[in-house]
Parts: structure tokens; sequence; C-alpha cells
């Protein structure tokens, strides 16, 4: 493994690339490399399979397109031969965008394979064979289903955000694209955290004994970021805290967190009743509504955008300098992803969980995971009565109450069913004549059917 602990850094435009990529990259600001690019991009050019963790916003969609458009440049071909596979539509455009900035001087053809998009038209891309095929797993396997050659003549296979496509179960889809790709290939996969429990298990059935490179670990990471949890009672009390916060706190853009559709939707209301310019963004959308969404977010004409996770894989928004978890993420792994969106290229941000009780000892085991202590913080103006549990154990999460067990029950025995009696004469003796007369009545009735 390779670990990089210094600032070592080399001058782009010293790097032994195509001159056509090393200009565009100096048109985009690119002078020296990020510690992510200063160790990536030679090993890609030295043809190593690689299994890379690097926080978000570190550069590394760069660290892996200078290398890979520079060999597709090395020898014209019609095929396509460089296929990256990203878990969402968003993170896919985001990456074929920078492809074509740092390829527009150049005859490349670049195409994106997603849901929500035309068909027939990704399919072209396919069958005209671009050099350079961004797509999510689910789209591009419904493709091959129909030509499963398209991928035959691949030499680059790169898996971006790999550990968010083992969250969102593309395992399998991912490994049925990988049989479809020559077995000699070089296969790259970058990961937010080496520390997800199946990384280094996709890493060793994709890539052929790949070099690790770990610049930073989950614990090391997101430190420009100062991580605050805000005790809260329910969710009708997070809605006035979240509302305080967006009119109190300094920022440009500002990103909020549901655990769900639904939840999400249901805050756009009472935030735009408090005259904030808020948008909505999650998978149940329209793709051309998303689109918008975003661009109008990226363009700061709406700073406040409520979001499901679908935000928190990988997208580089500028300008997000305020986090807010509405809802606690339900594993450490989300909660990385999550405030990864802020902090970005050596900038500053601010994180904020809203929790209630129930919600204390999730984040007590993110806290514990990540080896940190989020600051522990009140708003007097809106504070409410849950302050965080009366009593703490070692690890920090909530002390229940001593279970006592309770008495036990005796047990009741059933006492037989009883006939029941007519009480109407109970207590009065029949005369003797009564007697006689009811008998000598039965004796003349039994003879009389002789």
């Amino acid at each position: 493994m390779v670990s990089l602990s210094d600032d070592s850094t080399l001058i782009i435009s010293e790097l032994p690339l195509n001159s056509a990529l090393l200009s565009a990259a100096a048109e985009l600001g690119y002078i020296t490399t990020t510690p992510v690019q200063s160790q990536v991009i030679p090993a890609i050019l030295q043809k190593q399979d690689l299994l890379v963790s690097a926080a978000t916003g570190s550069g590394k969609t760069a660290a892996f397109l200078l290398p890979v458009l520079d060999r597709l440049l090395q020898a014209a071909s019609s095929a396509t031969r460089a296929l990256i596979l990203v878990p969402t539509r968003e993170l896919a455009v985001q990456v074929a965008k920078n492809a074509q900035q740092l390829s527009k001087s150049t005859t490349l053809k670049i195409g994106t394979i997603t849901g929500g998009e035309d068909y027939k038209k990704q399919h072209g891309y396919l069958t005209r064979e671009f050099d350079l095929i961004i797509a999510t797993p689910g789209r591009l396997l419904e493709h091959l289903e129909q030509a499963p050659e398209v991928l035959q003549n691949i030499e680059i296979l790169i898996l971006d955000e790999a550990d968010r496509m083992l969250d969102m179960g593309f395992s399998q889809p991912v490994l049925q694209i990988t049989e479809a790709c020559p077995v000699q290939r070089q296969t790259l996969l970058f990961s937010a955290t080496l520390e997800h429990p199946s990384v280094q298990k996709f890493a060793a059935q994709l890539a052929n004994a790949p070099e690790t490179i770990s610049l930073q670990t989950v614990h090391d990471q997101h430190l420009a970021i100062e991580q605050h949890i805000l005790p809260c009672d329910d969710v009708k009390h997070k809605q006035t805290v979240l509302t305080w916060l967006l009119n109190h706190e300094t920022y440009q853009k500002a990103l909020i967190f549901t655990n769900s559709k639904a939840q999400a939707d249901a805050l756009q209301g009472p935030l735009r009743g408090k005259k904030l310019r808020v948008s909505v963004l999650h998978g149940d959308m329209d793709q051309k509504i998303r689109k918008k969404v975003l661009s109008d977010y990226r363009e700061g004409i709406i700073p406040i955008l409520i979001s499901t996770d679908i935000a928190g894989r990988g997208l580089d928004i500028e300008g997000v300098d305020l986090v807010i978890n509405f809802d606690m993420p339900r594993t450490a792994h989300q909660y990385v992803h999550r405030i990864g969106r802020t902090g970005r290229h050596e900038n500053e941000g601010l994180a904020i969980s809203l929790i209630n009780s129930t919600e204390w000892n999730l984040m007590s085991g993110i806290e514990r995971y990540l080896k940190q202590s989020f600051i522990r913080r009140t708003i007097e103006e809106v504070a409410g009565n849950f302050k965080g549990p009366k009593k703490l154990k070692s690890s920090g999460k909530a002390a229940g109450s001593k279970s006592t067990k309770a008495p036990a029950k005796k047990e009741t025995v059933k006492k037989p069913k009883q006939r029941q009696r007519d009480l109407k004469n109970i207590g009065k003796r029949r005369a003797p004549s009564q007697i006689g007369s009811d008998t000598s009545s039965i004796e003349t009735e039994d003879d009389s059917n002789q």
C-alpha cells in the first residue's frame, strides 16, 4: 500500500501527457497536482491496476481522466476503449463534462449512458464506438442485453465511487458488465473509503493484484469541516430549528439531506412559506426537472437545496459551505458522502445534524466509527425539551434504565364447568300426593303404548 502523508506536488504542465490535454488543463486552472493526482497519474500511465481511497473534492476525477484521455490519444481507433462506471446520472453528466473540457481540442468522442435519456441515441454511442463511455450500471446492462459485443475492445475500466455502487446494490450488474470486457485490461477503482466492508473483496474480483493507494482514511477526512449536532424534540421542532439556521447561519449555498423523498417534499412548502428560496432534488423527479434544479443551484439562483442521498454521491458543486442533516444518515458511509459536499478544495465548511432521541445512538455510532467528536450545540431561541440522554454509556450511547423482571403471575386453576341448575324450585318439597299422581300418570301412559 502506498500512503501519501506529505504535500508533494507535481507541475501539471511538466507531466508526460498530450499537449492538447495540458493546454486544456491550464485553461481550467490546473497548475500543480493535488496529492491524489501526484500518486495516481504516474501509476495509471504505467498501466497498473489500482484501488484508490481519496476524499471527495480531492481532484480524483482529473487524476484518472488525464492519463486515460492521454492513452486514448496515443493510438487512433474506431473502438470504444475506455469505460467509466458511476452510481448516478448526475455524476455521469459531471464526469462527462470534465472529460469534454479536457479533450475539447482533440477528436475524442465521449458519450454518456444513463437512465432517463433517449435509449436509441445512447445505443448509438456504443454502436458508433465512441472512444470513452461514462455510464450507470443499470442502463448499460440493458444495452449489453441487446449488443453484448460492444465492450469487447475495452482497455481501461474505471469504477468511480465504488463504495456507493455497492451500497446501491450494483455489485451484480457491475460484475456482469466486467464479464463483457476483455480479461486483459487495466482496472481502476476509486472509493471515498477503504473501510467499506465489501470494497476490498470487490477489487479482488475485478482487478489484477491492484496496488492500493490510500491518501486519507475515513478517520482523516473532512478536517476542514466543523461538525455540529443539535438536539431536537421531533420533526416539527426540527423544522423550526432548520428555519432558524437558514435565516441566521452565513452561507453561499446550503444543502439539506433527508432520508426519504416524502420528507424532502414535505420540507419545501414550509421553508418557502418563510420566504426562503429552496428547491428539492430526488430520484422520483423527471430528469429534465432534475437538471434544471441542479443548474439553478450551481448558478446560485436557488441557494438552498433539499435532497435525498442522490446529491451525496460524487457531485462537485462549488460554494456549498453549509450541509444540514435533517435526518441522521443510516450509515457512517452515507454521513461521509453527505458532509463531503462541503469543505472541498481546501475551503472550510460546516455540517450540522439535527438529532432527536431515537437518532442519538445512531449518531454516537457514527462518531465512534469516524473517531471524531461532534460539537454539541444548543440554540437558546429555538431550544426544545430534549437536550440529550440523561445517562450515557462509555460508548456514548444512551444508557437505558435497568430492566426489572415483572412479578410472575399466579396461575389460576380453572374450575370444572358446572351444570346449570334450575333455581326455581330449590328448597321446596313436593307433596306425596303430587309424587304419586305423577307416577301413576306415567304408568298409565306406558300401558297404553304396549
